[in-house]
């Protein structure tokens, strides 16, 4: 028995599954203005509760000082950020009743401090399944957790999984197109994180989880999501793990700020029906201690193969939702809210 067509994908905890659990829904219409299209995040969530999370996440990746000093030198920058965000960005913190300096802040240390793990996978039918957690230091943000769709001329345009108050996409899908998620790559220190910021703005390299959404809003297909996704100059190295709606359509883009370091695409008739991507290069072995990387084993029947995505909580990583997609059926996005350490399964026949 088949289930999302081709595939079982199947999210247990502890105490059984998290279905449930499910972040609330916020509808995005790009056919308004960008100070109007979050507007609907009231409904969602309260406004109190965004302003006390987003302060404790400012805090904790802002030295008190740093802050202080460059508060003045972001809102001046504000003017230099491109629209639709500088539009979206201003409407937030104007909905919020926030500094309009910290929802810049904000928007900017969501870029640097995302550690996860996807997987793009292929079944025999030749269906392609994309999985992902994304893993934050701060579990305050399963409070601020949500799903988005985008409008555009009264339509879904593309969707994904996102947080309150930020314009980004870490991940998403584009309908019967392509899925895509982004994960950081090594670790970025808080200076770096400056000159990063300082990058997006005068050089006017694209935050990594812009151009997920841009690429989300304007890639007519797989291939032309992977060229932007590869070329485009961005303000730091990310991953991009891409999945489209065909056979052998999978890939792991590793990027530097130019371009693309390494394409890892699928390679099913060779075995590689699967590729997993955590925060670091893949073709290098993995730290003992943090090693997400799938383990893969095959079962007494041969025609199932297991794949398991163990995700280890720990002290300075916390997984906030899983996702789970494929293009080709976009009814079946799922994201789920993560309370405790849960095991991925996916079964390939």
């Amino acid at each position: 028995m088949m289930l999302w067509s081709s595939a079982l994908l199947v999210l247990l905890g502890p105490s059984g599954p998290l279905w449930a659990q499910r972040p609330p829904t916020v509808f995005v219409d790009l056919d308004l203005s960008p100070e109007q299209r979050w507007e609907h995040l009231q409904e969602a969530f309260n406004t109190d509760l965004m302003k006390k999370a987003a302060q404790i996440l400012i805090s904790s990746q802002v030295p008190n000082w740093l802050h202080k000093a460059t508060s003045p030198i972001v809102m001046s920058l504000e003017k230099h950020i491109p629209q639709p965000y500088a539009g979206e960005i201003r409407g937030i913190a104007s909905m919020m009743k926030m500094n309009l300096a910290d929802v810049v802040i904000l928007n900017f240390a969501y870029e640097f401090t995302a550690y996860c793990t996807s997987i793009v996978a292929q079944d025999e039918n030749g269906n392609i399944y994309h999985g992902r957690n994304f893993d934050f230091p701060h579990s305050v943000l399963r409070n601020l957790t949500m799903n988005v769709v985008f409008f555009k001329n009264g339509e879904p345009a593309y969707f994904g999984t996102s947080l309150a108050g930020y314009v980004g996409l870490w991940t998403g899908m584009s309908p019967y197109k392509f899925t895509v998620s982004g994960n950081q790559r090594g670790k970025t220190v808080w200076s770096n994180w400056w000159k990063n910021v300082v990058s997006a703005v005068f050089v006017h390299n694209f935050p990594v989880s812009w151009l997920v959404r841009v690429t989300l809003e304007e890639a007519k297909d797989f291939e032309d999501a992977v060229t932007r996704l590869s070329k485009t100059p961005l303000i730091t190295g990310v991953y991009y793990i891409v999945g489209g709606v065909r056979a052998g359509e999978g890939v792991v883009i590793t990027r530097d700020q130019k371009g693309p370091a390494d394409i890892w695409p699928l390679e099913p008739l060779n075995g590689g029906w699967y590729r997993v991507q955590t925060n670091f290069d893949h073709w290098l072995p993995p730290p003992k201690r943090v090693n997400r990387r799938l383990v893969v084993s095959q079962s007494d029947d041969t025609s199932i193969m297991f794949v398991y995505l163990y995700v280890f909580d720990q002290t300075t990583r916390t997984t906030i939702y899983t996702t789970i997609m494929s293009a080709a059926t976009p009814r079946e996005y799922t994201a789920v809210l993560r309370q405790k350490v849960l095991q991925l399964h996916l079964k390939c026949y």
